[in-house]
């Protein structure tokens, strides 16, 4: 019984990855509105019943879609680090910055994330998985840049908050330019001078 119940779950989790790697092109090429249901389990090679047994709707679906992306940026950024080779709490904070605007030109990103996300699933649930995977990782930099004295003591959560604000909407200002790359190259400059305003001045 566990060795099926076991096989059962896996191929449930199978299923899910399934339609969430069919959905996720999918929303970012039509947009929400633009993809029935049926296209996407055509794509993921399922049943109709197979997704409404995993999501209770498209919106579900493409919840988990968003999540999905939420965790790929994460990588992105992690790995942007790493190549950078920051090792100053605040200077993994300008490459991360850096990375997530780099990220939000993406067209699939900008529709996914910064258009469809907060309309298809309200702001306040857009908003509430956005900052489940950004603040940890801003809070956590804040954190060590006061314990390292790169930035002066003061409480974290509010400056995070203020900060993903000010990246989000530096984001959603490249996503709807006229100029995407004219855009990217002036939110930089003003994300620099931000985060240059809170290091201790030496």
């Amino acid at each position: 019984m566990k060795v099926n119940r076991r096989s059962q779950a896996t191929r449930s989790a199978a299923t899910r990855d399934a339609l969430v790697a069919a959905a996720r092109p999918l929303f970012a090429q039509h947009g929400f509105t633009g993809v029935g249901t049926e296209t996407i389990v055509r794509a993921a090679g399922v049943t109709r019943g197979a997704l409404y047994h995993q999501f209770a709707d498209k919106t579900e679906l493409f919840a988990a879609v968003f999540e999905d992306v939420e965790q790929s940026i994460v990588v992105r950024i992690g790995e942007a680090s790493r190549a950078a080779n920051a090792t100053e709490p605040m200077d993994e904070m300008a490459v991360g910055a850096s990375a997530w605007l780099d990220a939000c030109t993406d067209p699939a990103i900008q529709r996914i994330v910064l258009l469809d996300g907060p309309a298809v699933l309200g702001w306040e649930r857009w908003r509430e998985i956005g900052m489940r995977y950004g603040m940890g990782l801003v809070e956590g930099l804040l954190d060590h840049a006061v314990a390292t004295g790169s930035i002066p003591p003061q409480p974290v959560r509010p400056l995070a908050h203020v900060l993903i604000g000010a990246l989000d909407e530096a984001a959603l200002y490249v996503a709807t330019a006229d100029d995407p790359v004219v855009a990217r190259a002036e939110v930089q400059e003003v994300v620099n001078r931000l985060l240059a305003a809170i290091v201790v001045q030496q």
